[in-house]
């Protein structure tokens, strides 16, 4: 399954399901497909996620090996682009949506 992040201040960007859950849980949201956020709630959001990364970074745990950080890329390079695409939503205050992608889906493939 591939998942698409989309906003009207971004170019959409597209995730395989399991990374896309894992960033939804660790923007405190549900892992649910398809899902949304309101753009007044977009920066904290954004918070929680880039909070979250910064914690994993800095703990061992980043340090080694994970089951979903396969071929060396790491969680916070797997975030970056959602990251981007969160605070352009931020900045142009739109809301952000989420659902399954099919293979032809135009964005930013991660």
């Amino acid at each position: 399954m591939l998942v698409t992040f989309r906003t009207d201040a971004h170019a959409g960007i597209t995730m395989f399901g399991d990374i896309a859950k894992l960033m939804l849980k660790k923007m405190g949201l549900s892992e649910t497909i398809p899902g949304a956020i309101l753009a007044e709630d977009v920066p904290a959001v954004l918070n929680t996620l880039t909070n979250a990364i910064k914690i994993e970074k800095e703990s061992s745990i980043e340090r080694q090996k994970s089951a979903w950080d396969d071929q060396g890329i790491s969680q916070q390079s797997r975030a970056m682009p959602l990251i981007e695409l969160l605070k352009a939503a931020a900045e142009q205050e739109c809301n952000v949506m989420w659902e399954e992608a099919g293979i032809t889906e135009p964005g930013i493939s991660i």
